[in-house]
């Protein structure tokens, strides 16, 4: 991975300035990076998925407007898209982080190998990364990657064995979450804090089969995989702490 993130290899999107929302007890910046390997149809930001898009704004300005607001925000959050597939995603995050700020990564988990180096060199101070369904399930539907069930995997154990502070997100929508994905989801998300989102679905996302899981039955596949996961909905027991967001 190249290590100097102002040769081109990072392209942002859009910054929001500030957001107390996306980084777990912490104001921050939240950054967006443009260029996806998922071709989810129910994405929320499938403006970002094309890799060919030029950036919006360049990392020396990202860079310039982060200095500025050192001491009046605690973290930067960067997202997408997908920032793994970034080749200056390394370098973005330690400049980042030699301004004091901590470092969130939201990620779909397809690339365990960039992670692992991101952990390594102690780069990240939080991951959320989406789990959209069963690993199996992705392909070909969400993804294109044959072999993207093993990648996701690797990323959890990973983050799992790692100690990091993490979480695991799913936006809950037919027919990619059921009773029986969760259920499964679960098992392997072990004691990972899970939560489950709704989707906003457009009338174009519904033409194409989807469906929103209901608030109700939300609450009740959460309790479910609280449970399987062996703990209580209070979370008391150990095992997947699940909550609806």
């Amino acid at each position: 991975m190249n290590p100097d993130c102002t040769t081109g290899g990072f392209a942002i999107a859009g910054i929001q300035g500030m957001t107390g929302l996306d980084f777990p007890g912490l104001v921050s910046a939240l950054v967006f990076t443009r260029g996806c390997n998922f071709h989810c149809p129910y994405c929320h930001n499938a403006h970002l998925i094309p890799r060919t898009d030029p950036a919006a704004i360049s990392v020396e300005d990202a860079l310039a407007f982060l200095r500025k607001r050192a001491g009046l925000l605690d973290g930067v959050v960067i997202s997408g898209g997908e920032p793994t597939l970034q080749s200056g995603l390394f370098g973005f995050c330690r400049s980042v982080k030699a301004l004091g700020y901590k470092v969130k990564l939201d990620t779909n988990g397809s690339r365990p190998e960039v992670i692992l180096e991101l952990l390594d060199a102690q780069l990240l101070d939080y991951v959320a990364m989406d789990c959209k369904t069963l690993p199996e399930r992705y392909y070909p539907e969400l993804c294109a990657e044959p072999d993207v069930a093993a990648g996701l995997r690797r990323t959890l154990a990973l983050l799992q064995a790692s100690g990091l502070p993490h979480e695991a997100r799913t936006t809950c929508v037919k027919p990619f979450i059921g009773a029986k994905e969760i259920e499964d989801l679960a098992a392997l998300l072990k004691d990972v804090p899970w939560f489950l989102q709704k989707a906003n679905l457009t009338p174009a996302m519904r033409e194409y089969g989807l469906d929103e899981v209901r608030a109700g039955d939300m609450e009740r596949l959460a309790r479910m995989g609280a449970q399987t996961g062996g703990r209580t909905a209070a979370g008391l027991a150990g095992g997947a702490r699940v909550c609806v967001r």
